[in-house]
């Protein structure tokens, strides 16, 4: 799902599907006809509410969840399903994942200098002892920790530390993409603005590609480039951040952008949220597809209620 053709994609999904097994011979679907590319030196943030599916296809991307239907395209090659040993260890290198919780993802037992050497050791990407060491050292410094914090263990740092060490331990590897699975939310709010720009910065200075998963909308306004909207599984607009903000097409969309919080107490008071509820035809309606109503912006809708969008749109 394009749209801005002159750009080099990196990463696709085409009609991915992940189900799983709920005991005897169902099957829950999590995920369902996802489809949408990520541009090479983008941030493409994936959004939506606790249970929609963000972070399954996350962890797809990644390998963890295995697909039902669809695939997943890396650098045009195939990444879903079986691949050769050395094709696997391309894919583990080149994507990269920060976690949502900073200190479970780091190993408490171990110093901070083996948490960020791991993928060097896994992989060899080093001379000797002393590049090695060169390579972590360079690594703290990037995202604003001190050479000397590598003797330390993950219980020894604040939350806002322990996930600038797993940003470390990611970029390290010199990936080509980073999945940052809601990477803010286990911070305190003071923090978040820190570890928000500290990626920015990293990815002009390293020219990276992010896939930014949040259920925060007023969060990616601030870091991403283009914005796909998720619900119950389900891609339902996709389109440049500003543009999405400006016009909202799907209403899933506009009830995201009617909880964001406004900082003037008075006009927050007024505020009444607009609560969705999906109907019977958009979850069977043959003839529901992801269509493009502007220029790089595609919502989920039937052609009728893609008309009905465009008029609401005109009468703003």
């Amino acid at each position: 799902m394009s749209g801005q053709n002159d750009r080099e994609v990196l990463l696709s999904l085409r009609n991915v599907e992940i189900s799983f097994d709920v005991g005897g011979k169902h099957k829950f679907k999590a995920v369902q006809d996802a489809s949408f590319d990520i541009y090479r030196g983008e941030t493409f943030a994936l959004v939506g509410e606790s249970g929609s599916g963000k972070t399954t296809i996350g962890r797809a991307i990644m390998r963890i969840n295995p697909l039902s239907a669809g695939e997943i395209l890396f650098e045009g090659k195939r990444i879903s399903g079986k691949l050769s040993k050395q094709d696997d260890m391309n894919v583990i290198r080149s994507i990269q994942m920060i976690f949502q919780d900073p200190a479970a993802s780091l190993n408490e037992r171990a110093t901070i200098e083996y948490c960020v050497s791991e993928g060097l050791y896994n992989f060899h990407l080093y001379k000797n002892e002393e590049e090695r060491i060169a390579k972590v050292d360079r690594a703290l410094e990037e995202v604003g920790l001190l050479p000397e914090h590598k003797s330390r263990y993950p219980h020894e740092f604040s939350g806002g530390q322990r996930q600038r060490v797993g940003i470390a331990r990611a970029l390290i590897m010199e990936p080509k993409l980073v999945v940052a699975d809601e990477p803010i939310s286990a911070l305190d709010v003071s923090i978040r603005a820190q570890v928000l720009n500290l990626m920015n910065k990293l990815k002009n200075e390293k020219a990276l590609t992010y896939l930014f998963i949040a259920h925060d909308l007023s969060v990616v306004r601030f870091i991403a480039d283009r914005i796909a909207v998720i619900h119950l599984g389900r891609i339902v607009e996709i389109a440049e951040t500003e543009e999405l903000f400006a016009h909202p097409l799907h209403p899933y969309t506009v009830s995201l952008l009617s909880a964001v919080p406004m900082p003037d107490p008075i006009i927050e008071k007024q505020r009444e949220p607009i609560v969705y509820t999906e109907t019977t035809e958009e979850k069977t309606g043959p003839d529901y597809e992801m269509r493009e109503l502007l220029p790089g912006h595609f919502v989920y809708c039937s052609p009728e209620q893609g008309k009905e969008y465009l008029k609401q749109l005109e009468n703003q």
